[in-house]
Order: C-alpha cells, then sequence, then structure tokens
C-alpha cells in the first residue's frame, strides 16, 4: 500500500521522464515508478542479460523497496554512487568508456526485447576507474518498428564531443558545459565542413543525422514512426547500428598532448627528500583523524597523493586541471583496476557551477564535495598568484570544503620559492603584499584548528595539518 512520502527529498536532475521520479531517504536513493514502469521493472528484473550486468557491476545495484510512496505503483531501492560527476568534468577516455558501456548495455538489452529511452551521458557514473550505467528507468521494452529514441542524445553529449577531441584534438569539457543537452547537429556541421566530412563517422552522424533531422522538422515523432515501420525498420538493424557505433567509438581515441603539468613531478622543484617528507606527513595526517568517508585531492596532478589518501579513505575523487593529466591519470587507473579514486578535469579557479533547469539540475561542485579529508597541496599559490584570487578568499574556500571536524593537509609555497618567482614574473610588482606564510597561517587559524606544521627540507614550502572548526 502506498504511504506518505514525507521524509523523501526529490532529486532535482530527474524530472524529464515522469513514469519514475528519483528520491534520497537519508543516504538511501529511490526511484518511484508509476504502473507503466513498474510492471516494465518487473519483466526487466526477470530478464537474463539484467541479472548479468547486475552481476557484472555494469549496472548500479537495484533492487525493489517498500514502502511504496503515495502517487507511485513500485519502490526501486539503488546503489549509492560515491561521488556523482558531470561529463564534462571527465577526461576524453573516459568520455569513451562510459560511451561504449552505453552501447554495451543497448546491445545485450535488444535481443532481449528492451532498449534505453535516451542516450544521454548523464545516464552513467563512475566506480573509480569503472563506469557504471545508474539510469535503471530509461531501460524499456522495444516497439517494433521504432528506431532507437536515445539516438540523438547520444551523439551530442557522447559522440560528438569524442569526435572534436579524436579528430580535431579539442579539450570538450567548455562545450558540455555550456549545454545540458550536449553538442547540435548544426554546430558539428559547420566545424566538421570541407575534407573534414569525411573522417570517420563524420558524414554519417553528422551531416546525415542532421540533414534527416531537418527534413523531419514538420512531422511528428509518429508519423516518423510510421514511416520506418513502413520502410521495414527492425531490432535486427537497430542491432547493426549500435555494433558499428561500437566499432567507431573505438576508434576514436586521442593522443596525448604536450603539457607542462604532464611532467610536473620532475620539474616542479621537489628534492627527493622533499617528495618522501611530504609523503609521510599527508599519510600521518590522514591517519591521525577517524577514516574519511570521502576525501578530496585538489590539484591532484599525477595522482601521487590521492593514492596516498586512498590508504585513508572509502572514496577519493582527485581534481585536476589539465584534461590530458587526468586522461592519463585515468588510463593508469583503469589499468590498475582501481574503484576508490575518481579522476576529474576541473579548473579550481572556476569549478563546475549549478547547471540545467533552475540551475540545480546539474549540482555545483561545491555543493557535491563535502568531505572529511581534504588535500590541497601546492594550490595556494597557483589560485592567490597565478589567478589573482585574494588569499583570504582562497582560505575561505579551500576550508569550506571540509566538514565539521574534517582534516585539511594544505601547503604553502613561500614567496622565496622558485616557483612563486615564475607566477610573479609576469605580474606587477607589490601585487601581492599579503602573501606571505604569516598571513596565510592566521588567516588558516582563523576557521581551523592548526594541528601540525612542517617545513620541508628545501625550506621554501610549509606543511600543515588543520581540523575545520577544531
Amino acid at each position: 500500500m502506498a504511504q506518505p512520502d514525507t521524509d523523501l527529498r526529490a532529486e532535482p536532475a530527474s524530472f524529464r521522464d515522469p513514469a519514475n521520479r528519483v528520491y534520497h531517504r537519508g543516504d538511501e536513493v529511490l526511484r518511484g515508478l508509476n504502473e507503466r514502469a513498474a510492471a516494465e521493472w518487473r519483466a526487466l528484473a526477470g530478464s537474463d542479460f539484467f541479472t548479468t550486468l547486475l552481476t557484472e557491476g555494469k549496472v548500479c545495484g537495484t533492487v525493489e523497496a517498500a514502502p511504496v510512496p503515495h502517487g507511485w505503483a513500485a519502490l526501486l531501492r539503488h546503489e549509492r554512487i560515491p561521488f556523482v560527476s558531470h561529463p564534462y568534468e571527465w577526461s576524453h577516455t573516459m568520455l569513451r568508456d562510459a560511451a561504449l558501456l552505453h552501447l554495451e548495455i543497448l546491445r545485450v538489452a535488444l535481443p532481449a526485447g528492451f532498449t534505453t529511452k535516451d542516450g544521454s551521458a548523464y545516464n552513467l557514473q563512475w566506480r573509480g576507474a569503472q563506469p557504471v550505467f545508474i539510469d535503471v528507468g530509461s531501460l524499456t521494452p522495444v516497439r517494433y518498428g521504432e528506431p532507437w529514441a536515445g539516438y540523438r542524445q547520444f551523439c551530442q553529449t557522447l559522440l560528438y564531443p569524442l569526435l572534436l577531441g579524436a579528430h580535431l584534438g579539442l579539450d570538450v569539457q567548455p562545450w558540455l558545459r555550456a549545454r545540458v543537452d550536449g553538442i547540435e547537429p548544426d554546430q558539428m556541421r559547420r566545424l566538421f565542413a570541407g575534407g573534414r566530412r569525411l573522417l570517420p563517422g563524420v558524414f554519417t552522424h553528422v551531416h546525415l543525422h542532421g540533414a534527416m533531422q531537418r527534413g523531419n522538422a514538420r512531422a511528428s515523432t509518429a508519423d516518423v514512426r510510421a514511416q520506418l515501420r513502413a520502410a521495414g525498420y527492425s531490432c535486427e538493424l537497430a542491432l547493426a547500428t549500435v555494433r558499428g557505433l561500437e566499432r567507431l567509438v573505438r576508434r576514436l581515441d586521442r593522443r596525448p598532448t604536450v603539457s607542462h603539468w604532464i611532467d610536473y613531478q620532475r620539474t616542479c622543484g621537489y628534492s627527493a627528500d622533499d617528495r618522501a617528507t611530504k609523503e609521510r606527513f599527508v599519510s600521518a595526517s590522514l591517519a591521525a583523524g577517524p577514516r574519511a568517508r570521502l576525501a578530496l585531492d585538489l590539484g591532484a596532478n599525477d595522482g601521487r597523493y590521492a593514492r596516498v589518501a586512498a590508504a585513508h579513505a572509502d572514496y577519493v575523487v582527485a581534481v585536476e586541471q589539465d584534461p590530458a593529466v587526468v586522461d592519463g591519470l585515468y588510463r593508469a587507473l583503469r589499468a590498475e583496476g582501481e574503484r576508490r579514486i575518481l579522476p576529474l578535469v576541473m579548473d579550481l579557479a572556476d569549478p563546475s557551477p549549478g547547471g540545467g533547469w533552475r540551475g540545480v539540475e546539474r549540482a555545483a561542485f561545491v555543493d557535491r564535495a563535502r568531505a572529511d579529508a581534504v588535500l590541497a597541496l601546492a594550490v595556494v599559490h597557483h589560485l592567490a598568484i597565478g589567478r589573482n584570487v585574494p588569499l583570504p578568499e582562497v582560505v575561505d574556500w579551500l576550508c569550506g570544503f571540509g566538514a565539521p571536524g574534517a582534516t585539511l593537509v594544505l601547503e604553502f609555497v613561500h614567496p622565496e620559492d622558485p616557483m612563486v618567482g615564475r607566477l610573479l614574473a609576469n605580474k606587477p610588482d607589490g601585487l601581492f603584499p599579503d602573501y606571505r606564510r604569516a598571513e596565510f597561517e592566521r588567516l588558516l587559524a582563523a576557521r581551523c584548528r592548526v594541528a601540525e606544521r612542517l617545513d620541508l627540507p628545501t625550506g621554501t614550502r610549509t606543511l600543515y595539518r588543520a581540523v575545520v572548526g577544531g
């Protein structure tokens, strides 16, 4: 029997499909289903292909639950993903692996009589370096003669970004961040004119797709479906399309780009003693507090300290600005089978804002990233000097990521350090009079209890362990 739902909180990103809606209740992730969706779920749950996907971890764990909230016919309980990220925070290879998983699920679903209602990149999340399909409500029985309803979304949020990255070498994170629905075919058509039309996948999925959309602009969805049924469109043709997309996506690799940050561990000026001392300090600092449920490594570079943090946390989100560095880190974590470190592309001076409908459909990074442990190593000077962010705001912002009692491990790079000298070389004299260790310590002490301080052997960098609100 349906029960009052006063303890349920609706997920702002789940409203586009009226057949189901995602809710939160404490730490639980729940999904309400209407009568039709409930019947489809029970058919899906009894299918062999879906059971296999669940067992392999390719679809998020899902079971039927109770009590059923008022207004719904059934309730599902989903596995909780450790950290929700957005496609514009993923590297090229992450986006490609997410696309391949979506296509694999569709390929095994079609012969069993199921398809997906949509093809959005937002239907996928991550367990560390493993993609996982989360939109169980998108899986629905195939209707004879109908095309894959998710093709356009798949192109706009997954395939087109991959084409831009593989063929033009573009970092597509800003493109995806700008539009929640992805990149339109007309935009792609202008970028892939002339000889570029012949690049793999471009003519069929950009120009021909765009021409079909324009040709059917005045036709209703029912009219298009009727035309396809009359033309003999079948599940076999849909399956052939999916297999062709899989072959194409596998080819859309991107050659590593030259980047200063890729070789940062060699060029950053740390001595071997500095590195060893810093690693010991980070490990001891995290071990000094309770085990973290979530740890953030802000400015993670190649993930050296994210791996240290993983020994003291259930899950680590490693944030780095350079897409090529994140891609290299992701490939390494994937090869290791790492499921507890999630690498993300993000400029800390311009972090992901809220987006989509009313600005809350896709939550801002600061609203998702409340952590029990925060690493900000060699970050403060890049924000305060490299990006001209006032030092009080940098300290306040970094401390704000920690929940009350959280452990913060921060590094202050002194004005005399060669790296600061490089940053100051193109700045007017006297622009940063407050960038001093004493001022940094005063600001930090106003927000936290500073538990420990250690100068690195070279003498121009200091590490701090602090407790938020302590």
